[in-house]
């Protein structure tokens, strides 16, 4: 029994509501389980209550070499955990491989945050010495994506409990699959029992976990959750909040640049992962003129050209989105467009296959009247044509998100220009928008988050200062005006 609740370091059937998780390219019913109802929540969140007193209190040598081990762990399950992962949510088997092997690569790029932005420091002073330490916030609650169900909770919890925290995480109902694999690993690895609990649900489990006694909330998906949350805290400075909430991002192609170059760079920032990437291209800015005429005339063809298949289909560029009804909000969101003003170059269709397959849409957007700022998490690519750079500029920061951007040109002027005036956190020049250093802060401004960003930056976000002033004893003090 790997579904309902796992806590204490034992699986048990959940007291919920029943979940299905079918998978998006083949129908067939890859989880089936019992969501975890509001007394098993708070039960896991008392599990991970208890065990962070004497974990927290671990020699960080301790606590690390276990994340090492798990690190060791995680690596021979690669091979499960990617299949796992495109069973789950379809993502093709090449992509969940690196984001298997991502998994293992956090703990070493988590380890090394750790000693640099949450270690300890030691100085002499006048009266003795100055320390500078990191203490735990006590119990985190972490929630999945289901875009990258192993990568993402996994980059929140392997840096929380490497700082001496607890947790109690909640997969995606979409892609709940992992999240068994990823506690065998932690087992395996010696984890003492309590400090990694799982909640398998949805809304209600989400809710209940909400609602428990927890000292932080590491999250991941949309912008109208994330938001939701923030306002459930409101007032609860208490509970440290860390919010990655995805973007509508721009991607400028400005003259000079090679065509081919430059469409291959926006056809993998928009359709990378069936354009369920946060940090995907949405809007991909374009002169008017012979030159933007060749890029989106190159980039329909790399549309066209795109090998769609299952997950275990060989040379599939792209797999299904994660279910039916995220197939038919692209499309709907299609349709939206194209009634506003929108010109399809390129439809996005449900394709005869069934599930979540479409294939990749390309529509300009230039002369659309009231094109919502949304982030479609599909492979729709909305092409925007704009006479001037600083025209181009307006357009790509004319959005409440702030989460990814870029420039494809050879100018260097042109890009010293971007670089100051793009508002985003993720900004790369002749790269695409889709994917991030794990060396590297990942998250933005605006709606993207909350100011605080994860990857190498989530120690920032794991951990507490606390700063003090040590003298080996006692001793009378001065100053002026201070009785004798």
């Amino acid at each position: 029994m790997t579904s309902g609740l796992y806590s204490d370091g034992r699986w048990t059937e959940g007291h919920g509501p029943r979940l299905t998780n079918k998978c998006p390219a083949s129908g067939e019913i890859v989880w089936d389980g019992n969501a975890a109802d509001a007394n098993q929540v708070e039960g896991a969140v008392a599990s991970a209550r208890k065990a962070f007193d004497s974990w927290s209190r671990l020699p960080q040598s301790d606590r690390t070499a276990i994340l090492e081990r798990y690190a060791e762990e995680i690596g021979k399950r690669t091979e499960a955990i990617a299949k796992t992962i495109s069973r789950d949510m379809g993502k093709v088997l090449w992509e969940t491989r690196a984001e298997a092997a991502t998994m293992k690569a956090k703990v070493a790029v988590s380890i090394a945050a750790q000693n640099e932005r949450a270690g300890s420091k030691f100085e002499q002073s006048a009266f003795g010495s100055s320390h500078l330490t990191h203490r735990a916030h006590g119990v985190m609650a972490v929630f999945g994506p289901f875009n990258f169900p192993g990568h993402l909770p996994n980059g929140h919890i392997v840096p929380a409990l490497l700082a001496g925290n607890t947790c109690v995480f909640k997969p995606s109902e979409l892609a709940p699959g992992v999240a068994a694999l990823m506690a065998e690993a932690f087992q395996a690895a010696g984890l003492p029992d309590g400090c990694l609990n799982i909640v398998h649900g949805a809304r209600d489990t989400g809710g209940a976990l909400l609602n428990a006694e927890i000292n932080g909330l590491l999250f991941t998906g949309s912008a109208n959750t994330g938001v939701f949350f923030h306002k459930h805290f409101a007032g609860r400075p208490d509970v440290i909040l860390a919010l990655e909430m995805g973007g509508n991002n721009p991607l400028i192609i400005w003259d000079p640049a090679d065509v081919e170059a430059a469409a291959d760079i926006a056809a993998q920032s928009s359709f990378l992962t069936t354009g369920q990437r946060c940090s995907c291209a949405r809007r991909i800015i374009l002169p008017e003129g012979r030159f933007g005429d060749a890029v989106v005339e190159a980039i329909i063809a790399r549309a066209k050209g795109l090998k769609i298949g299952s997950w275990d289909e060989e040379g599939s560029f792209m797999g299904p989105l994660v279910s039916e009804h995220a197939a038919q909000a692209a499309t709907d969101f299609q349709m939206m467009l194209s009634k506003a003003g929108g010109k399809s170059l390129r439809r996005l269709k449900r394709m005869d296959r069934g599930g979540g397959f479409v294939t990749a849409g390309v529509i300009d957007v230039t002369q659309a009247h009231h094109v919502p700022d949304e982030e479609l998490f599909g492979p729709l690519m909305q092409i925007v044509r704009v006479k001037t750079f600083d025209d181009a500029l307006d357009r790509a920061n004319a959005t409440r998100y702030g989460l990814s951007g870029g420039l494809v040109s050879d100018d260097d002027a042109l890009w010293v220009k971007a670089h100051r005036e793009m508002r985003a956190g993720i900004l790369n020049r002749n790269r695409p928008t889709a994917g991030a250093s794990g060396s590297m802060p990942f998250g933005g401004p605006g709606l993207s988050g909350n100011f605080r960003p994860g990857a190498y930056y989530a120690a920032d976000y794991c951990a507490w200062p606390q700063a003090s002033q040590v003298a080996d004893k006692a001793e009378r003090m001065g100053a002026q005006g201070f009785p004798k």
